[in-house]
C-alpha cells in the first residue's frame, strides 16, 4: 500500500486500478499508483506498443479539436477527460483562440482533483464531475451552464471513452441523448478500441481490465460506426486514428490497424 498523496481525495481506491491513471502511465504522466502500473506493465506484455497507442490517441484528439477550431467551433465539452497531460482540450483550442471555452467531465476523483488544479485561474475552462451515462448531470451541471452557451455549436470529445461503457449501459442510446440535446452545427469527436485486428493481444488486454474499476468491452468498425449515427459522419469516415486526417509525419502509421482504435468526428446537422 502506497502512503497517501496529500492531492488524492478521501475515499480513492489505491488498490485497484483505474483506466484514467493507466492511461496516465502509458502518457508518462506522474498521477498513477502502483496498482495502476502494474496493470500497466501488464497490458504491455499483450499489447506492446500499447505506449504509442494512447500517444496516437492524443493525436487524434488534438486533430480533432483543430477540424472543429477551424469550422468555427468555441465551445467543448470533454467528457472522460481524464487526468490532464500535456496536450488537453483547452491548450489546444486557447492556442488559437484564448475564448474558447472547455468544460471537461470524468467520474474519476483523482482526475477531477488535479484537473482542478491544473484548471486553476482560467476563466475559460472547468471541470464536472459526473459519468457519461448520466447525460442530465453532465449537461445540466451548474460549472455546464455557465461556461456553455447552448444556443452556440458544442463540439463533444467521447476520445477512448466508450469501450468503457457495456453494452448493458446502451451507449446507442446515451450518445442519441448527447446528440438531441445539442444545437444544429455541433460536433462529436470519438474513438474506440477494436479487436478487428489483432485480436488475441487486444483479448488479452480486455481480460486485464476486469481487474480494473473500468473493463473493456471491444467494438468492430460497424459497431462503433452505428454509435455515432444519429450524427453525421465526416470524411474520411470510421477509420483507424492514424488515418484520420494526419497532418504530421508522426501521425502516420505504416500500419495503422497497430493502434487498435478507430477514430471519427461527426457533426448535427
Amino acid at each position: 500500500m502506497e502512503l497517501r498523496p496529500d492531492w488524492i481525495p478521501e475515499g480513492v481506491d489505491l488498490e485497484k486500478p483505474s483506466a484514467a491513471r493507466c492511461y496516465d502511465f502509458y502518457l508518462g504522466g506522474a498521477h498513477n499508483f502502483a496498482v495502476d502500473r502494474e496493470l500497466g506493465r501488464k497490458v504491455m506484455e499483450v499489447v506492446p506498443n500499447v505506449q504509442e497507442v494512447a500517444r496516437n490517441n492524443r493525436g487524434f484528439l488534438r486533430r480533432a479539436v483543430r477540424y472543429c477550431l477551424d469550422r468555427g467551433v468555441r465551445q467543448f465539452l470533454d467528457i472522460g477527460s481524464g487526468i490532464p497531460t500535456a496536450g488537453n482540450v483547452h491548450e489546444i483550442a486557447q492556442a488559437i483562440d484564448p475564448t474558447a471555452r472547455v468544460v471537461y467531465v470524468d467520474n474519476e476523483p483523482v482526475a477531477v482533483a488535479h484537473s482542478r488544479s491544473i484548471l486553476n485561474g482560467n476563466e475559460n475552462a472547468t471541470i464536472v464531475q459526473a459519468d457519461l451515462v448520466d447525460v442530465d448531470d453532465v449537461l445540466d451541471a451548474p460549472e455546464t451552464r455557465r461556461m456553455l452557451d447552448f444556443s452556440q455549436p458544442i463540439a463533444v470529445m467521447m476520445v477512448a471513452l466508450v469501450h468503457f461503457v457495456p453494452d448493458s449501459s446502451k451507449p446507442r442510446e446515451v450518445i442519441r441523448r448527447y446528440h438531441d440535446r445539442l444545437p444544429a452545427g455541433s460536433y462529436l469527436g470519438f474513438s474506440h478500441v477494436t479487436g478487428d485486428h489483432y485480436p488475441e493481444g487486444v483479448q488479452g488486454l480486455v481480460e486485464l481490465y476486469k481487474s480494473s474499476t473500468n473493463p473493456v468491452t471491444l467494438r468492430t468498425r460497424d459497431e462503433v460506426a452505428e454509435l455515432v449515427s444519429d450524427f453525421e459522419i465526416v470524411d474520411p469516415g470510421v477509420v483507424y486514428a492514424p488515418d484520420w486526417r494526419p497532418d504530421t509525419h508522426e501521425d502516420v502509421w505504416e500500419k495503422p490497424e497497430r493502434s487498435i482504435v478507430y477514430g471519427a468526428v461527426a457533426c448535427k446537422v
